[in-house]
Protein backbone atom coordinates (compact mmCIF):
# COMPACT_ATOMS: atom_id res chain seq x y z
CA UNK A 1 0.00 0.00 0.00
CA UNK A 2 1.50 3.48 -1.05
CA UNK A 3 0.95 6.30 1.56
CA UNK A 4 1.27 9.03 -0.96
CA UNK A 5 -0.53 10.16 -3.84
CA UNK A 6 -0.18 9.45 -7.23
CA UNK A 7 0.59 13.61 -7.69
CA UNK A 8 2.97 13.21 -4.34
CA UNK A 9 5.15 10.11 -6.25
CA UNK A 10 4.78 11.76 -9.42
CA UNK A 11 6.30 14.97 -7.96
CA UNK A 12 9.65 13.33 -6.71
CA UNK A 13 9.54 11.38 -9.48
CA UNK A 14 9.89 15.17 -11.58
CA UNK A 15 12.49 16.11 -8.97
CA UNK A 16 14.63 13.45 -9.32
CA UNK A 17 14.05 13.14 -12.96
CA UNK A 18 15.45 16.98 -13.12
CA UNK A 19 18.29 16.51 -10.39
CA UNK A 20 19.85 13.75 -13.15
CA UNK A 21 18.89 15.74 -15.98
CA UNK A 22 19.96 19.48 -15.78
CA UNK A 23 23.49 19.40 -15.22
CA UNK A 24 24.30 20.69 -18.49
CA UNK A 25 20.98 22.62 -19.06
CA UNK A 26 17.61 22.81 -18.08
CA UNK A 27 15.13 19.90 -18.37
CA UNK A 28 12.37 21.01 -20.72
CA UNK A 29 8.46 19.79 -19.27
CA UNK A 30 8.15 17.56 -22.84
CA UNK A 31 11.38 15.65 -22.28
CA UNK A 32 10.46 14.92 -18.36
CA UNK A 33 6.80 13.80 -19.58
CA UNK A 34 8.62 11.82 -22.73
CA UNK A 35 10.31 9.99 -19.97
CA UNK A 36 7.41 9.41 -17.61
CA UNK A 37 5.28 8.62 -20.50
CA UNK A 38 2.70 11.82 -19.47
CA UNK A 39 1.18 14.39 -21.70
CA UNK A 40 3.33 17.64 -20.85
CA UNK A 41 -0.14 19.58 -19.47
CA UNK A 42 -0.63 16.85 -16.95
CA UNK A 43 3.17 18.05 -15.57
CA UNK A 44 2.59 21.77 -16.29
CA UNK A 45 0.97 23.03 -12.82
CA UNK A 46 3.15 20.76 -10.49
CA UNK A 47 6.24 21.43 -11.88
CA UNK A 48 4.98 25.32 -11.57
CA UNK A 49 4.15 24.76 -8.34
CA UNK A 50 7.39 23.29 -7.21
CA UNK A 51 8.70 26.16 -8.81
CA UNK A 52 6.42 28.82 -6.39
CA UNK A 53 7.89 26.46 -3.80
CA UNK A 54 11.63 27.40 -4.64
CA UNK A 55 12.34 23.83 -4.90
CA UNK A 56 12.77 24.44 -9.10
CA UNK A 57 13.56 27.08 -10.82
CA UNK A 58 11.96 27.93 -14.19
CA UNK A 59 14.53 28.82 -17.29
CA UNK A 60 12.53 30.83 -20.19
CA UNK A 61 13.83 30.84 -23.69
CA UNK A 62 13.93 28.28 -27.08
CA UNK A 63 16.72 26.16 -24.67
CA UNK A 64 14.61 26.60 -21.21
CA UNK A 65 13.39 24.18 -18.90
CA UNK A 66 13.51 23.45 -15.31
CA UNK A 67 16.59 22.94 -12.99
CA UNK A 68 17.19 22.96 -9.40
CA UNK A 69 16.65 25.61 -7.17
CA UNK A 70 18.77 25.16 -4.80
CA UNK A 71 21.38 21.96 -4.47
CA UNK A 72 19.89 18.82 -4.52
CA UNK A 73 21.08 17.57 -0.66
CA UNK A 74 19.19 20.61 0.25
CA UNK A 75 15.97 19.44 -1.14
CA UNK A 76 13.71 16.57 1.19
CA UNK A 77 10.72 14.36 0.12
CA UNK A 78 9.06 15.63 2.62
CA UNK A 79 9.24 18.94 1.47
CA UNK A 80 8.30 18.06 -2.21
CA UNK A 81 5.16 16.47 -0.43
CA UNK A 82 3.92 18.55 1.09
CA UNK A 83 4.12 21.06 -1.77
CA UNK A 84 2.36 18.16 -3.77
CA UNK A 85 -0.59 17.69 -1.26
CA UNK A 86 -0.96 21.66 -1.36
CA UNK A 87 -1.28 21.33 -4.96
CA UNK A 88 -3.95 18.82 -4.84
CA UNK A 89 -7.07 20.08 -6.44
CA UNK A 90 -9.48 17.30 -4.69
CA UNK A 91 -10.89 18.95 -1.33
CA UNK A 92 -13.34 17.54 0.77
CA UNK A 93 -15.81 20.20 -0.25
CA UNK A 94 -15.76 18.83 -3.67
CA UNK A 95 -17.37 15.83 -2.53
CA UNK A 96 -19.44 17.19 0.05
CA UNK A 97 -17.89 15.56 3.09
CA UNK A 98 -18.02 17.81 6.40
CA UNK A 99 -19.04 16.67 9.30
CA UNK A 100 -18.10 17.54 13.01
CA UNK A 101 -16.94 13.87 13.22
CA UNK A 102 -14.63 14.56 9.57
CA UNK A 103 -13.42 18.06 11.18
CA UNK A 104 -13.01 17.22 14.78
CA UNK A 105 -11.60 13.47 15.07
CA UNK A 106 -11.18 11.88 11.70
CA UNK A 107 -9.10 14.80 9.71
CA UNK A 108 -6.90 15.40 12.91
CA UNK A 109 -6.16 11.46 14.20
CA UNK A 110 -5.36 10.80 10.14
CA UNK A 111 -2.88 14.48 10.20
CA UNK A 112 -1.39 13.07 13.39
CA UNK A 113 -0.24 10.00 12.05
CA UNK A 114 0.89 10.86 9.12
CA UNK A 115 3.40 13.19 11.13
CA UNK A 116 6.08 10.60 11.70
CA UNK A 117 5.81 9.43 7.97
CA UNK A 118 6.55 12.94 6.44
CA UNK A 119 9.24 13.48 9.60
CA UNK A 120 10.89 10.06 7.81
CA UNK A 121 10.73 11.67 4.40
CA UNK A 122 12.26 15.14 5.29
CA UNK A 123 15.46 13.08 6.50
CA UNK A 124 15.48 11.88 2.95
CA UNK A 125 17.19 14.21 0.70
CA UNK A 126 17.02 14.39 -3.32
CA UNK A 127 20.48 13.49 -3.47
CA UNK A 128 19.99 10.19 -1.85
CA UNK A 129 17.82 8.99 -4.40
CA UNK A 130 20.13 10.67 -7.06
CA UNK A 131 22.77 8.21 -5.91
CA UNK A 132 20.69 5.31 -6.11
CA UNK A 133 19.82 5.56 -9.46
CA UNK A 134 23.44 6.56 -10.30
CA UNK A 135 24.36 3.20 -8.42
CA UNK A 136 21.81 1.43 -10.42
CA UNK A 137 23.22 2.80 -13.59
CA UNK A 138 19.42 4.16 -14.86
CA UNK A 139 20.98 6.88 -16.90
CA UNK A 140 22.95 4.56 -18.93
CA UNK A 141 20.38 2.26 -19.37
CA UNK A 142 18.25 5.05 -20.21
CA UNK A 143 20.01 6.07 -22.99
CA UNK A 144 19.79 2.50 -24.37
CA UNK A 145 16.38 2.32 -24.29
CA UNK A 146 15.06 0.86 -21.10
CA UNK A 147 12.19 2.06 -19.41
CA UNK A 148 12.66 4.97 -16.63
CA UNK A 149 9.14 5.96 -16.40
CA UNK A 150 7.33 5.10 -12.94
Amino acid sequence: MNLLSRRSVLAIAAVVDIALHSRSAPVAAKALASRHKLPPRHLETLLQGLVHAKILKGVRGPRGGYELARERRRISLGEIVRTAASLSTADPEDFGAHSKLLERVIEPAVRTAGEPFLTQLDSVSVEELCESAERLHLLEDEKVGADFAI
